[in-house]
């Protein structure tokens, strides 16, 4: 697989864009919230290597990507968690193994508490999903206004290695994402200043969060400047009573894509177990 392009399929009216491969144990993988985010942008360095151990949906979630933008929804974390246990649906599995990175983790966490009967066991990357005081980082992610030396300075925000920044091709794509029709104006509304509130949102008490006895995988990037290890991640594999955590040095905010072979290799020891 090498398109941007996938499948579509009707999801309770949503029309849902997402991507398919590989057999075996069904997992579902959720991308993050980045400005021009879609499930291939997050997901094409390990869709490959993944595929050939399990059965894999990238969804595009509602919102974003090349699904639907609804006229008049009010974009929140239970319609976007209900959009995901929809999908899972719509293809007809029930039960499934959760990636989700940032935003995704909440997604992950969120779909956990409403629908433990649909899920085998979660991997959350640089998640969101406990209140915390939100960072620079993620408010000028979430504040994004589209330009080329904007989406710079955030691939910048996003890695811990800054020439990554330097990738005309890299800025270009994401840059590009960023300005399809429709892309911006739904990523605009979604998390509108002040932002400390769209975190709290999406965030499970740490009573939900002992409730939630799956395994679950943490991992992080030392230097994540989108969402701080010690104020997320950490705190979670405390309060999951399942939890481990694998922490990657000189590692921002994009495990998936700076440390590809690594984070897949994690994947594949956590699920076979």
């Amino acid at each position: 697989m090498s398109v941007e392009k996938g499948k579509f399929i009707e999801v309770k009216g949503v029309n849902t864009h997402y991507h398919e491969d590989g057999q075996g144990e069904v997992v579902l993988l959720i991308h993050g919230s980045g400005p021009g985010v879609s499930a291939w942008a997050n997901w094409r360095l390990v869709f490959p290597l993944l595929s050939q151990h399990y059965h894999l949906y990238a969804p595009d979630v509602v919102g974003f990507g090349y699904t639907d933008r609804p006229e008049g929804v009010q974009y929140g974390i239970d319609v976007w968690a209900d959009h995901m246990i929809d999908f899972i649906e719509a293809v007809g599995h029930k039960k499934i193994s959760v990636i989700g990175n940032s935003f995704g983790g909440a997604i992950a966490l969120h779909m956990a508490k409403k629908r433990p009967d649909l899920i085998n066991k979660l991997i959350l990357m640089g998640s969101m999903g406990i209140d915390h005081h939100i960072a620079d980082g993620l408010d000028q992610v979430w504040g994004y206004e589209p330009s080329h030396e904007n989406m710079k300075n955030l691939i910048k925000i996003f890695a811990f290695d800054k020439s990554m920044a330097e990738n005309g091709d890299l800025v270009e794509m994401r840059y590009k994402s960023s300005i399809q029709p429709g892309f911006q104006e739904s990523f605009s509304s979604m998390f509108p200043a002040p932002r400390q509130r769209h975190v709290g949102a999406m965030s499970l008490t740490i009573d939900q969060l002992q409730e939630i006895n799956f395994p679950v995988l943490l991992i992080h990037g030392r230097d994540d400047e989108v969402i701080p290890l010690k104020e997320t991640s950490y705190r979670l594999a405390l309060a999951l009573p399942n939890a481990q955590l694998t922490v990657f040095p000189e590692c921002g905010h994009w495990v998936q894509i700076e440390k590809t072979n690594e984070f897949a290799a994690q994947v594949i020891d956590f699920l076979n177990r």
